[in-house]
């Protein structure tokens, strides 16, 4: 079964990573989920010079490449979103590094994802991570939250130890009825949990703004 794009077409993706091995691994990987790789790069730059003539529904981004090997994905993947603002990111990195999860979210209200390399290993979870970034969703890894939680936890002061629960499982981008199955408690419970922590972080329902990402933006912007 392939991955589709909100125009019910195959997803189209680009992948960017100075290792050879790690980036015709990802190619072949997308290519067995049914997912049409676009572009296959070994720099930020080159994808880039390309995001208008191949026009990607998703750019997985390794976080540092070439020149400098430090924030060359995240600063790409900043400028395509500045330029294709529906464009869905998924950062990989061998390193969880906090900074960088939290430009990437600063940047935009959804669609975004940032995944230990190691979890490509799993092609369950890799699959499910391209779907929720394809749906606008926001996916983090769960050694990225937990440090974002263990570093930046005055915001969430006021949670009960089941809204950080909660909280948490929202940052790696479930849905209410898998935090419920996570859980072990029932929807309408997750429901009044997420009510209850957009009241306590002041975030108001505008009609427009994505609420489940900015409730993870409020720890990560203090």
């Amino acid at each position: 079964m392939s991955l589709e794009s909100p125009s019910r077409q195959p997803l189209r993706v680009v992948v960017a990573d100075d290792s050879v091995l790690l980036r015709e691994g990802l190619v072949r990987l997308l290519d067995e989920i049914g997912v049409e790789v676009v572009g296959a790069y070994g720099d930020a730059d080159s994808l880039l010079a390309d995001l208008d003539e191949v026009r990607p529904d998703i750019a997985v981004l390794d976080v540092r490449m070439p020149p400098t090997h430090t924030d060359e994905g995240v600063r790409a993947a900043i400028e395509a979103r500045r330029r294709r603002p529906d464009l869905g990111i998924l950062l990989l990195s061998q390193y969880v590094e906090v900074a960088y999860a939290r430009d990437l979210l600063e940047a935009g209200s959804g669609g975004v994802g940032y995944l230990l390399k190691d979890r490509i290993a799993s092609f369950d979870e890799f699959r499910d991570a391209l779907g929720r970034v394809s749906d606008g969703g926001t996916v983090l890894d769960p050694q990225v939250v937990s440090q974002l939680l263990g570093r930046r936890s005055d915001p969430l002061a006021a949670l009960t130890p089941r809204e950080r629960e909660v909280l948490t499982l929202m940052a790696e981008g479930r849905t209410n009825a898998a935090i419920a199955a996570e859980l072990v408690i029932g929807t309408g419970a997750v429901e009044k949990n997420v009510t209850s922590i957009f009241q306590k972080l002041l975030l108001e329902d505008s009609g427009t703004d994505h609420r489940r990402v900015l409730a993870v933006l409020a720890f990560l912007q203090r």
